[in-house]
């Protein structure tokens, strides 16, 4: 699989990133089944994904738990990228979401994000993580500063604990706040067919100051997979509940859109879900699309999207077809 560098950083990693946030399981995703998901890990491992994300604030820092296991005795063939920021040991910080009782904070005090990258280090095994991410930016008079944040993560790397610093859920002036303390190497955002907002200004910032983007929710939360249809029930506590585009017209209207590629996946060969991550991957700026996958056959379905070679005319036509959505209602 094609490799790509993580910013100024000196780490090459695969093109496509596995994203461990449903692996968590929890209310928003449903019950996971943790032996199917490490195999899930090390299928995408052995096609070629050797990116992979995950984070504390995935279901209590489950997720880590489970990447841990898969990648033991293969740590040194992965790269894993962690957050730190959602914080819900204290009261410290500024709340973000409730969930089965528990406050979950923005907090990115250097105090809390020692805890944090202790208790990474131990649930996922290892030594080192290559790239830390701060998860969700605190906002206000009360924020920590970004300047006290970033000189931590730079001691951090002195440590030897983490290799490249990222941050996600960012502005533009958050991008340069952070470059303008440290090396920032990667910005994980949303970034979905359906949803362009990194285009142009994000992506032009990021290519100044040589900064890699992470897209997360390539493929809407399987919509985008032609798997869900107007029939699927979505469970109330779905985090798809949550989103847009899963709204009964607007679900109707990217339904119709797929139906209308079923031509384009006979011509390639591929998928629905294999077009569209072949399409992400593709925009310029996008370094490192973010797939989840459970199951062994998703994650060798995902890594089989990137030998895929959309002509320029057929990359022209999907763009059109989905700018001519609009905007969801």
């Amino acid at each position: 699989m094609e490799q790509r560098k993580i910013g100024k950083s000196d780490i090459y990693t695969s093109a496509l990133c596995l994203g461990a946030w449903a692996i968590g399981g929890g209310p928003w995703w449903g019950d996971s089944d943790d032996i199917q998901s490490i195999k899930a890990i090390q299928a995408s491992i052995d096609s070629g994904i050797n990116f992979i994300d995950t984070a504390p604030g995935y279901e209590w820092g489950h997720s880590e738990e489970v990447v841990g296991k898969a990648i033991k005795g293969r740590r040194d063939k992965v790269t894993i990228s962690t957050k730190c920021g959602l914080w819900w040991k204290t009261d410290e910080g500024q709340p973000h979401y409730e969930q089965k009782g528990i406050t979950v904070r923005r907090c990115l005090k250097p105090s809390t994000i020692r805890k944090e990258i202790e208790d990474s280090l131990r649930r996922i095994d290892t030594d080192y993580i290559d790239l830390y991410i701060t998860h969700w930016q605190e906002k206000g008079e009360d924020a920590t500063p970004i300047a006290e944040t970033m000189d931590f993560l730079m001691n951090l790397k002195k440590e030897g604990k983490i290799r490249a610093i990222g941050a996600s859920n960012t502005s533009i002036e958050d991008i340069r706040e952070y470059s303008s303390h440290g090396q920032l190497d990667a910005i994980q955002e949303r970034y979905t067919m359906l949803d362009r907002h990194l285009e142009p200004e994000y992506i032009k910032v990021c290519e100044e100051l040589d900064i890699s983007i992470m897209g997360y929710s390539t493929i809407e939360q399987g919509l985008l997979t032609g798997r869900i249809t107007m029939d699927t029930v979505i469970d109330e506590q779905s985090f798809k509940n949550m989103l847009p585009w899963y709204k009964s017209g607007n679900r109707k209207k990217v339904l119709d859109l797929l139906d209308k590629w079923k031509p384009l996946c006979e011509k390639y060969d591929a998928s629905l879900a294999q077009l569209v991550i072949a399409w992400t991957a593709s925009q310029r700026g996008i370094t490192f699309p973010i797939v989840g996958a459970r199951k062994v056959k998703h994650a060798e379905e995902n890594a089989a999207s990137l030998k895929i070679d959309l002509s320029s005319d057929d990359l022209k036509r999907m763009r059109s077809d989905v700018e001519g959505l609009g905007e969801p209602e």
